[in-house]
C-alpha cells in the first residue's frame, strides 16, 4: 500500500503572514511538521505543497521534497488533490491513502498520524478520518480559530464549527473537541471530493470537512490523548513553543 503525506503550507495566511518559516525554538515551523510526518513507517512519501517559492526553497535546502501548486487554493484539501495528482504523474504510481498534515500543526506526532491511518487500513467502508482532541481550558472553546466538532455515538462527525459546539458552558471533561488537522484521505475519495463544489456551510465558517458533510458522506473521527495546539497567531507560536520546550 502506498502511502503519501501532503503538508499544505503557504506565506499568505491572514492571521498570521509568513508562519511556515516562523521559528519554534530556532527551527521553522514546517521543518518541525516535515520531520515529524518522516517519522512515521507507514508513509513511503513527505511532500510539502506550496505556492510559494521561498518554502519551496527552504524545504528542498533540508533534503526534503517540495512541489509548486497554484495560488489560486482556498482550502488545504484543494492544494493536496493537486499536489497528489502532479506527483502520480511525474512518479508514473498510484497512491492508495493521502494524508494532508496542515503546516501549522507543529506538534503533530508519529504516533498522531499512525492512529489517524489505521481506521482506513482497518475498515474499507471509511473514506476520510480526521483526527480530534480534547479541549481543555474555556479560552481555547471560544476562540474562533479552535475548529469545534461533535460526533454521534461511532464517532462520525455531525457537524464542524468555529463558534461554540455543543452550546453548553464550559467544564473539563464534557464533550468538548477540536479538530487536529492530520487527514486521511482515500485517494478515490479525494478525487470525489475535489469534484465537488465548494458548499455554503464549507464557506461560511471556512471549514473543509463541511464540504464532505453537506454532501452526505460521513467524516470518521479518531480521538488522540496527546497535545496538540496548531498556530494561528503569534501567541500560538508562543504558547507551543513553551509546550515544545517541555
Amino acid at each position: 500500500m502506498k502511502i503519501i503525506s501532503i503538508i499544505p503550507a503557504r506565506m499568505g495566511s491572514s492571521r498570521f503572514p509568513g508562519k511556515p518559516l516562523a521559528q519554534i525554538n530556532g527551527i521553522p515551523m514546517i521543518q518541525h511538521v516535515y520531520n515529524n510526518v518522516k517519522k512515521n513507517q507507514l508513509i513511503s512519501d513527505v511532500v510539502v505543497a506550496t505556492c510559494d517559492k521561498i518554502i519551496f526553497d527552504f524545504v528542498r535546502s533540508i533534503n526534503g521534497i517540495a512541489i509548486m501548486t497554484s495560488k489560486k487554493h482556498k482550502r488545504a484539501s484543494d492544494r493536496c488533490y493537486e499536489a497528489m495528482r502532479l506527483l502520480e504523474k511525474k512518479r508514473k504510481i498510484k497512491y492508495d491513502i493521502v494524508v494532508m498534515v496542515q503546516g501549522d500543526e507543529p506538534m503533530i506526532s508519529s504516533k498522531m498520524i499512525g492512529d489517524s491511518i489505521q481506521p482506513l487500513l482497518n475498515n474499507k467502508k471509511i473514506d476520510i478520518v480526521n483526527l480530534i482532541c480534547l479541549i481543555n481550558n474555556k479560552k481555547d472553546f471560544e476562540d474562533p480559530n479552535f475548529v469545534k466538532v461533535v460526533h454521534d455515538k461511532n464517532y462520525n462527525a455531525l457537524y464542524f464549527s468555529r463558534a461554540i459546539i455543543p452550546y453548553s458552558k464550559f467544564r473539563k471533561g464534557i464533550y468538548i473537541r477540536k479538530q487536529v488537522c492530520a487527514i486521511p484521505f482515500r485517494r478515490d475519495f479525494l478525487i470525489k471530493y475535489n469534484k465537488m463544489k465548494p458548499t455554503t456551510l464549507e464557506k461560511i465558517e471556512s471549514i473543509d470537512m463541511l464540504r464532505i458533510l453537506e454532501n452526505g458522506y460521513k467524516v470518521f473521527l479518531v480521538e488522540t490523548k496527546n497535545i496538540a495546539h496548531a498556530v494561528d497567531t503569534k501567541k500560538d507560536l508562543l504558547r507551543v513553543a513553551n509546550y515544545m520546550k517541555k
